[in-house]
């Protein structure tokens, strides 16, 4: 899922690739999203952009002189579960391009697009941030760390975690140099962020490309680390850990450490492991009539199972009441292997 520093990424790829672009014409919305349609229409306009936390704000600014004459538009974009921007032409676009710009002629016809697969992503026309979040900690640091009413309950929490303690016989330079190697956790809400900004690319999933996400998966240190614990808080997310969590523990939670592939497993470990497969009624009855089950090496692949000519037909009974037995010489219904599943709005993917 997108968070603050890939929102980050991506307001930064839209202004580095919309920069000396000139969009034209109507804003063109996909049939099957359910978002807002954009009353937005100039023969000149450039596109901005700039992120707070896990929203992005995209202004549409017309050309002195552009016809309709008309004030900027914002856009504020929430990415769901896949959503990223991408530039791609006019006439080759990615699939699952739910919102498209395109730029004006004379230039050769490119379009961006706001590229969501599983369609949980968000566009609100106004441009307004939504209400009731704190500072943002990458470009409001110095309000972050103060008494912000919104950001007060957890700043308490973090505040109260603080461990490292500067002994008052150290001189000045030796505090400094103290802080600079154990920055506190407001600080580090502020530079762990960062540094993942500062790691490049567009993003950090796989479908960034293995280059970008190799970069992340070395920078990784705490999240499904060998040795590492992790806890569940009651929203379901996960916080990875070592050491005691202290207050930040959910109540009733339990810590599971996160254990390498050879590691021995403890009985509580193999009680959580889903039950073997039973057989069903029908496979139990079949073998206690003798009959002996047809295993992959007795069965070449692409053969069938043929009855006996010399025995006595046996007609073969349906599964259910009321249900007529399947007919060796009736179609089978085709599936699709390469077919993508959307889930519909307001449920949560696997």
């Amino acid at each position: 899922m997108p968070e603050g520093p890939e929102l980050h990424l991506a307001s930064r790829f839209v202004n580095e690739a919309c920069r000396g672009l000139v969009f034209g014409g109507c804003v063109e919305k996909s049939p099957i999203s359910r978002n807002p349609e954009v009353p937005f229409e100039s023969s000149a306009y450039h596109i901005s952009a700039s992120a707070r936390g896990k929203e992005l704000r995209l202004t549409l600014s017309p050309l002195p002189g552009a016809q309709p004459s008309r004030e900027p538009l914002a856009l504020v974009f929430r990415f769901g579960m896949s959503g990223s921007f991408q530039l791609a032409p006019g006439d080759a676009l990615p699939a699952h391009a739910h919102l498209r710009f395109y730029t004006a002629p004379p230039r050769p016809r490119l379009a961006l697009c706001f590229v969501d697969i599983r369609r949980f992503g968000r566009w609100d026309v106004g441009g307004e941030w939504q209400p009731g979040r704190g500072p943002c900690v990458l470009l409001e640091y110095e309000q972050f760390r103060l008494r912000i009413p919104p950001f007060e309950k957890a700043r308490t929490v973090l505040v109260a975690l603080q461990q490292h303690k500067l002994s008052p016989e150290l001189t000045l330079s030796q505090k400094i140099r103290a802080k600079l190697q154990n920055p506190d956790l407001l600080e580090l809400c502020h530079s762990v962020p960062k540094e993942v900004v500062q790691l490049g690319g567009k993003g950090y999933g796989q479908e960034s490309g293995e280059e970008d996400f190799a970069a992340f998966r070395a920078w990784l240190q705490c999240y499904g680390m060998a040795g590492m614990s992790s806890l569940r808080d009651r929203h379901g997310r996960t916080i990875w850990f070592q050491g005691d969590p202290g207050p930040l523990a959910p109540k009733g939670g339990k810590s599971r450490k996160k254990k390498s592939k050879g590691a021995p497993r403890s009985p509580e470990d193999r009680m959580e492991d889903p039950p073997p497969p039973s057989k069903t009624p029908s496979s139990r009855r079949s073998a206690q009539r003798g009959h002996p089950e047809q295993t992959t090496a007795q069965q070449p692949e692409g053969t069938s199972l043929q009855q006996d000519p010399e025995a006595p037909p046996v007609a073969e009974k349906g599964k259910r009441r009321g249900r007529r037995a399947t007919s060796a010489c009736h179609k089978p219904q085709s599936i699709k292997a390469d077919t993508v599943s959307l889930e519909p709005e307001g449920t949560v993917a696997p």
